[in-house]
């Protein structure tokens, strides 16, 4: 049944790939609004379109924010749930069987401050490539600030703040992130 369905959606992707990116975008708006089948098959067909890559089985719930969409890979397996923000400005890697829960913000850069002649807004944006290793869990609200790795088998706590790389098989909270034992 699998297979039909994806050779179903291949044959789907060849049209949707003509379709202008300007009313991809509205599409992808009025997307936003449902969780309908139509309207996650409509996400997933845009991600395949503009992501750097897709792999399959990927659910986008409703309301998610995709920046620097050509710069985020995502691997098999992997949820992304409402309301999440994504920024891929300094590339997003995201491996197989991850779950990402609501409210999740992911930024992969940073400001930087070293020109004293302007307002720190206004200086230059750094770059920071993010990666999530396989079968990972974040939990709600977490926030994943750019140049850091969450490994492989990782739970990241609700409401914690990936400040630094992980280690394997593990959990982690906090504000910053804090070991807190091993899977």
């Amino acid at each position: 049944m699998k297979n039909k369905l994806y050779f179903i959606i291949k044959i789907m992707q060849k049209p949707y790939n003509l379709i202008p990116k300007g009313i991809s975008n509205i599409l992808w708006d009025l997307s936003s609004l449902s969780e309908s089948k139509v309207a996650i098959l409509y996400r997933y067909l845009y991600l395949n379109k503009y992501a750097k890559s897709v792999g399959k089985n990927v659910f986008v719930g409703k309301y998610i924010t995709i920046k620097n969409i050509n710069k985020l890979a995502i691997g098999n397996d992997v949820s992304i749930h409402a309301y999440s923000y994504i920024d891929a400005y300094g590339e997003i890697e995201i491996g197989n069987s991850v779950s990402i829960a609501n409210h999740a913000t992911i930024i992969s850069s940073d400001h930087t401050w070293t020109d004293n002649n302007h307002p720190i807004k206004y200086n230059p944006v750094d770059p920071k490539k993010i990666i999530i290793e396989n079968d990972v869990w974040i939990a709600a609200g977490v926030r994943i600030l750019g140049g850091n790795t969450i490994k492989t088998r990782n739970v990241i706590g609700a409401g914690a703040v990936v400040n630094k790389n992980t280690e394997r098989n593990s959990v982690y909270v906090g504000v910053p992130i804090k070991k807190v034992k091993e899977i």
